[in-house]
């Protein structure tokens, strides 16, 4: 039976905050708003743009509406590969497991479409055996449903499967799935997020590791 490795995007892979940043501080000064510091757009990331847009605009006592999240897509399609890099340790240990036989998938709440740009233009896009975006499925993350679709395209089975994120959202998904989750410490989420992993990796060269000790492989 297959090892599959599932991973969350944002903030478990790469560091896209510089990059959702700009965009979203361009929208804000296009509309007269405040713009957001790293820490404070790191602080909404998780559920994917639509609500990105809608608690920006709540910061900020004001409603957004269509027009603001397609500004703010058409932008951030165009720029979301400015600044946006890969942890630490991604690429070794992804190649490194893949080498070994694992099978990797992407289940992020990130739009498909920029989530496959974006491990294209990082050169990881060959590495996966599927990538289930925000809008691949009728429902995402924490719907478990989310992962296990994910898993499915993957050819993976979750008695051998385990979720890699730095959301509570990965988590929750993860135990509904009936998937043990390692929470990414080096990611967007806080502490409180983590309480209901099995572990937590402190860097992502920890997670080869950590995933072959929970599989007994």
């Amino acid at each position: 039976m297959p090892r599959t490795l599932l991973l969350d995007l944002d903030g478990t892979l790469v560091d896209s905050v510089p990059d959702l940043a700009a965009a979203l501080n361009r929208l804000m000064t296009a509309r007269g708003l405040a713009p957001f510091s790293f820490a404070e757009t790191a602080r909404m990331v998780g559920d994917g743009v639509e609500r990105l847009v809608q608690r920006a605009f709540a910061a900020r006592g004001r409603s957004a509406c269509p027009a603001d999240l397609a500004a703010y897509v058409a932008d951030y399609g165009t720029n979301f590969a400015i600044a946006t890099q890969l942890y630490p340790g991604v690429d070794a240990t992804l190649r490194a497991m893949r080498q070994e036989g694992w099978r990797l998938a992407i289940c992020t709440n990130k739009l498909e479409q920029l989530a496959r740009a974006l491990l294209d233009r990082l050169g990881l896009g060959d590495l996966f055996d599927a990538i289930g975006g925000g809008d691949s499925f009728p429902v995402r993350k924490p719907d478990p449903a989310h992962i296990l679709a994910t898993l499915i395209q993957a050819g993976g089975n979750p008695a051998r499967a385990v979720m890699v994120g730095d959301h509570a959202n990965d988590v929750l998904a993860a135990h509904g799935a009936g998937i043990p989750c390692i929470f990414a410490d080096w990611g967007y989420g806080t502490q409180a997020m983590a309480g209901g992993a099995e572990t937590i990796a402190r860097d992502f060269s920890d997670v080869r590791p950590i995933v072959k000790a929970m599989l007994k492989v």
